[in-house]
């Protein structure tokens, strides 16, 4: 009879938890009943949602709906559905092995290729960051005329934010980040209201349309899409963060966590599709079907939604929505940034050193941009950033899908077939979309 109790023997002699400060901090009672578990178990899923609904996302969903309509919902809704399915063996590796994917790389593989994976995730981190901060310092410029170069310096404040409500419990920071995601949520029900979109045509964005692969122009908005949805920084975070819950350490106890945390996980990206579906609606309703069909920027959007719709308060609240998802989202990469170092690296700092580190690391690329371009092409280098990701991408998921497939890492939770098989056709997808795309770009080149 298999034993479910296996011990997997992931961690080494002496070697600390992820998250060290939050590790198992949020407890709840083994006899609870299911709404108090899953109350318990919600947060990390709202934590890495706020990935698929950041500011790389509005750039390449602003692109895609104002150049081809509701065209590539199709790819939103794909893309999350990837997302669901990885986002599950992310955080069924850190129930399981109590290793983040950070730490289970370094376990896995030898010194130079686990740096090289180190250093690949940090162009991931700062492509996502690049992004993060163009965003928030969009918004700032937006709502309060604030100048793009200081919002940037602004974002640096977050490090002690997080330092500060850390301190004082992992739950804070995750209601921060829901109680923001409740402002998007608001803002676009206002937006999707005012836009008047029609929802027979939105219905059959829905459907995959083969002009998305045989119009470059089209497949290079499509990859940056999937880049911006489904984050390589994410699984790293997930895989870390669902430890923040105390856990048993018995095959029932792991059990009921991997249950309890994937149907956060799932909610909490329908939550993220419904946002990030709108924000595709938004420019497709207010600019594609008014023949503004080249409105690929942020700062753009926001000054035509009042004369396009009629309505006064719909560039405002775009403003807001895209402040509290730039907030949000570098307050999640921030921590993100923290646990890839920490787990390829093995240093450990002070709080305050390791999460400014960390940060310096993922903005001074976007600082460097900021100044160096201004307002100008920061959209066009928004969209690149989520290509970039998904560029990236594979170097994530392809560890993953081979450590949680892996009965002897895995134990009895050792991916079932259908699921390995599964993953690895997605990987294969990711793959093959990026190839193509290169292929694609480098003939744009030659010609």
């Amino acid at each position: 009879m298999e034993n479910n109790n296996i011990d997997i023997g992931w961690k080494k002699k002496n070697e600390v938890n992820s998250l060290s400060e939050s590790y198992a901090s949020v407890k709840y009672a083994k006899n609870a009943s299911f709404i108090k578990k899953l109350f318990a178990f919600a947060g990390p899923g709202l934590m890495i949602s706020v990935g698929y609904m950041d500011p790389g996302n509005w750039a390449t969903d602003i692109a895609g709906g104002s150049a081809f309509g509701y065209t590539l919902l199709s790819v939103i809704m794909i893309s999350n559905f990837f997302a669901m399915l990885l986002q599950h063996l992310a955080l069924k590796l850190g129930i399981v092995s109590g290793r983040d994917l950070a730490q289970a790389c370094r376990d896995h593989y030898s010194r130079p290729v686990s740096l090289m994976l180190w250093f690949l995730c940090e162009i991931a981190i700062a492509a996502c960051d690049l992004a993060e901060v163009l965003g928030s310092a969009i918004a700032l410029n937006l709502l309060f005329k604030i100048p793009l170069q200081i919002g940037v310096l602004i974002t640096v404040l977050d490090v002690f934010i997080i330092l500060y409500f850390q301190n004082k419990g992992f739950r804070i920071l995750e209601s921060i980040v829901a109680s923001l995601i409740l402002i998007i949520l608001i803002s676009f029900g206002y937006e999707i209201a005012v836009s008047n979109p029609n929802f027979s045509e939105i219905m059959k964005g829905l459907v995959p349309q083969t002009s998305i692969l045989t119009n470059p122009n089209m497949l290079y908005i499509a990859i940056g899409i999937l880049g911006a949805t489904v984050m390589p920084h994410n699984l790293y975070l997930h895989s870390s963060i669902v430890q923040t819950r105390e856990i048993e350490d018995t095959f029932e106890g792991k059990k009921t966590a991997i249950k309890f945390a994937t149907i956060d996980s799932t909610l909490s990206l329908f939550i993220a599709f419904f946002i990030n579906a709108s924000i595709l609606i938004l420019a497709a309703a207010s600019f594609h079907f008014s023949n503004n069909t080249n409105v690929a920027d942020i700062n753009e959007a926001y000054k035509l939604l009042d004369p396009i719709l009629g309505v006064k308060y719909a560039g405002m609240f775009f403003g807001i929505a895209l402040l509290a998802a730039g907030i949000n989202s570098t307050l999640t990469g921030t921590i993100a940034g923290q646990i890839v170092m920490e787990g390829f690296l093995n240093i450990r700092l002070k709080p305050w050193l390791r999460r400014l580190v960390t940060r310096l690391i993922a903005i001074i690329p976007a600082v460097i941009v900021t100044f160096t371009y201004g307002e100008k092409g920061v959209g066009t280098l928004l969209v690149l950033s989520q290509v970039i990701l998904s560029m990236q991408l594979s170097f994530a998921i392809v560890p993953l899908v081979l450590f949680t497939s892996d009965k002897l890492k895995m134990g009895a939770f050792v991916n079932k077939s259908y699921i390995k098989y599964l993953a690895w056709l997605i990987t294969g997808i990711i793959i093959s979309l990026n190839l193509y795309l290169l292929f694609q770009t480098a003939m744009i080149w030659i010609k």
